[in-house]
């Protein structure tokens, strides 16, 4: 059998070969954000992230636990996580309400109740778990799939596997990105080319509304003279990796310089939002005081999405309630509920929903038990992120936790297996997506994960 096969074994390898060729030419320098096929039929052909950092507590938005409100005040009935971040005490139930909401009676909490009408589109996953207690390994952790090491994020993965669908325009932009927790090494390509590294807009201390791409203008040199200089600097560049070899580092540079250059023409029009019109505005929520920053962000994620950016992130700070949870998890709800489902309802009013993979969650969740007097604590053990468009099972849910929402118990999700869905979603396999470093293939995955086929629509 093994003789009269071993053409067709020979056949495989060489398949796989010249696909591995391929997607290696699309890659290379001359053409390093090139559009290239996915390693199979892709569900979704963009991402949008919507980061919330410091934390939401599953158990107050999309993870409905009775049990709370009938054992508030008591001790949680079995060991705590044996790590744990800070000192908590006895079991604290969700100062809101849940309530059955859409077709599909998923209950989400007052917190979001115009995310919530639009249930019948999530695909609600409510055991996620991940490694780490502390904000910045556990962002690392969910950006890279390590939460020590110096690692390539996922939006940098899925730029080097998919590319760009405008070279004009970064593959992976990250909008109002955090500084603190990781960092840069949060959107960063680490080992991969520099090309695949995120391009972050605003960030820290600077308002939304203000924010922009550094760089982006030279104002002292017309275009004429900004190629004129681009093309002497790239004809010197290109003599010296001639004479002195292969150079990832100097090739991502000159390519980032005429990526720069492309990028003058294209991303100011898609960063003006003045252009949309006062419906879409309203539904985004730009015409209120208190939604307008978050609305403006999640507004440009989708004009650069639509303009080909294969990976958009936006974050919004601050949910790390250690206290106060009651009056700060409503005020960045508030924030975020109105521009949230005013986006999901202007990408299926476009079209755009169902190859758009909308993710939103925090790094990890929060306990079920009462820290302080109003709080609660770091909680990586059992959290909840939901999915929407790009594939999945519209108005589901997926994996459960205990009575008190403290540990996953079925269906569980680790990161990697998160990412492993991902990928899938796009059409790339985590197993295959790799890159060659130190002697070694990596991959976001790194050696497990696990593809949840049972969200996929």
């Amino acid at each position: 059998m093994l003789r009269q096969c071993c053409v067709g074994f020979g056949n495989l390898a060489l398949l796989g070969l010249l696909s591995s060729l391929d997607r290696a030419a699309a890659a290379s320098p001359a053409h390093p954000l090139a559009a290239h096929p996915p390693m199979f039929r892709p569900r979704a052909k963009r991402v949008i992230f919507l980061f919330m950092h410091g934390g939401p507590s599953h158990v107050d938005t999309f993870d409905y636990k009775p049990a709370l409100i009938r054992d508030h005040g008591k001790p949680l009935p079995f060991e705590k996580p044996r790590i744990q971040f800070a000192k908590t005490s006895n079991l604290r139930k969700s100062p809101w309400e849940f309530r059955p909401r859409g077709q599909c009676g998923a209950m989400v909490s007052d917190l979001f109740p115009l995310v919530g009408a639009r249930a019948d589109d999530l695909c609600i996953i409510k055991s996620i778990h991940g490694t780490n207690e502390a904000h910045g390994g556990a962002l690392l952790k969910l950006h890279t799939g390590s939460d020590s090491l110096v690692r390539p994020s996922m939006g940098s993965w899925i730029s080097y596997g998919l590319g760009s669908e405008n070279q004009n325009l970064p593959s992976f932009l990250t909008i109002n990105p955090t500084f603190g927790h990781g960092g840069v090494g949060n959107w960063s390509s680490a080992f991969l080319p520099a090309v695949h590294q995120g391009t972050p807009i605003g960030g820290g201390d600077v308002p939304v509304e203000k924010a922009a791409i550094n760089y982006l203008h030279d104002p002292n040199e017309n275009t004429a003279q900004q190629r004129a200089q681009l093309d002497l600097l790239g004809a010197m560049n290109r003599e010296h990796l001639a004479g002195a070899g292969p150079d990832p580092a100097l090739e991502a540079r000159i390519e980032s310089f005429e990526l720069a250059f492309r990028m003058q023409t294209e991303a100011p029009e898609a960063m003006d939002v003045n252009s949309e019109s006062a419906a879409t505005k309203k539904l985004y929520g730009l015409d209120e005081a208190h939604t307008a920053s978050f609305a403006r962000q999640c507004l440009l994620a989708r004009r650069f999405s639509e303009r080909g950016v294969r990976f958009v992130q936006v974050t919004h700070p601050y949910w790390d309630q250690h206290e106060n949870l009651t009056k700060d998890h409503a005020r960045h709800a508030a924030e975020v509920d109105r521009p949230i489902a005013g986006l999901l309802a202007d990408l299926q009013g476009r079209g755009l929903l169902d190859e758009t993979l909308v993710i939103w969650g925090g790094e990890f969740g929060r306990t079920p038990t009462l820290q302080g007097k109003d709080g609660r604590d770091h909680h990586p053990h059992a959290f909840t992120m939901w999915m929407a468009g790009g594939g999945v099972k519209e108005g589901s849910s997926y994996g459960v936790t205990d009575d008190y929402g403290c540990y996953c118990v079925d269906e569980k999700v680790h990161i990697h297996d998160l990412h492993a869905t991902i990928l899938a979603l796009l059409g790339l396999d985590h197993e295959r997506l790799t890159y060659r470093h130190a002697g070694r293939d990596f991959r976001l995955t790194d050696v497990s994960g696990r593809v949840v086929r049972e969200i996929f629509a």
